[in-house]
């Protein structure tokens, strides 16, 4: 069987897998950090500490996507002399962390006996 990527076009597809991958990781760290209340800036400030550095054009719209689906809510406030948008879990988005969580461990177990 040959090699169906040419050499020269590895790196390319490693690196669409590769954010692949951490799309979908991305919303399982980002329901984690609402469990606690935080507006974008810190969030991202949040998951970058944690290893999971995100841009904003990526974020923003992630957390927007996930409030229509109805696992966030959010509410504008000011604070420091300016207007935030503040995001937390809803009801719908902690039962749904849990569910997830519990598949990604499932996963992640998987993977490390066959890793």
């Amino acid at each position: 069987m040959r090699d169906m990527v040419a050499p020269h076009d590895v790196g390319d597809l490693v690196e669409n897998l590769r954010l692949e991958l951490r799309r979908g990781c991305l919303v399982l760290a980002v329901l984690a950090q609402l469990r606690t209340e935080q507006y974008g800036y810190t969030l991202r400030k949040t998951l970058a500490g944690a290893g999971l550095p995100v841009d904003e054009g990526t974020l923003y719209p992630l957390l927007r996507r996930l409030e229509s689906q109805g696992l966030l809510a959010s509410e504008w406030r000011e604070e420091e002399s300016r207007n935030k948008r503040f995001y937390r879990l809803s009801a719908a988005g902690r039962s749904v962390l849990k569910q997830l969580v519990t598949e990604w461990r499932g996963i992640d177990a998987s993977l490390t006996r066959m890793l």
